[in-house]
């Protein structure tokens, strides 16, 4: 009776080396698939004229803080209710409300709300927000001028939503 006894060859080096390679290649074709499906990346346009419009767009978002005008936004069995407030706790007098909701990674979900007004400085609009985090754009508006344009994140479980 003879045992031949080979050891560690070419061969399994071979082998050893491909099935590496094709773990790795696999994992990198798997991760750039899901990247490339799941968020676009964009977010502006155009980057060059995003940082021209900057320092105007700065200078607007600090006249409307210091204004003293607040906004509250509240989420209850598919109604989304936003109230808007001066200073001094009296409605502000806006036409118009309108939100923009977005999830901080990928686009998919996303959605614009358009509010009814039912009082002055209180809309409301009919819309189940799924739950999660969300980052919400309020602009409103008086006579098509911004009164108020205020972004904030969100998490729709502090809503019992």
């Amino acid at each position: 009776m003879t045992t031949s006894t080979q050891g560690f060859t070419g061969r399994h080096m071979l082998l050893a080396t491909c099935s590496f390679f094709a773990v790795v290649i696999g994992v990198n074709v798997t991760m750039a698939w899901f990247a490339s499906s799941s968020w676009s990346g964009l977010v502006v346009e155009n980057t060059y004229v995003a940082s021209q419009e900057f320092n105007a767009k700065a200078a607007a978002m600090k006249a409307m803080a210091a204004s003293g005008i607040i906004g509250k936004l509240s989420l209850a069995g598919g109604r989304i209710h936003y109230d808007i407030r001066n200073r001094d706790g009296s409605p502000t007098l806006v036409d118009e409300v309108a939100a923009n909701f977005k999830r901080p990674v990928g686009d998919h979900e996303d959605f614009h709300v358009a509010f009814t007004k039912i009082g002055e400085g209180q809309f409301e609009s009919q819309r189940r927000v799924a739950s999660g985090d969300w980052i919400v754009e309020v602009v409103s508006r008086k006579e098509g001028r911004v009164v108020m344009h205020e972004a904030s994140r969100l998490d729709t479980a502090g809503f019992g939503e």
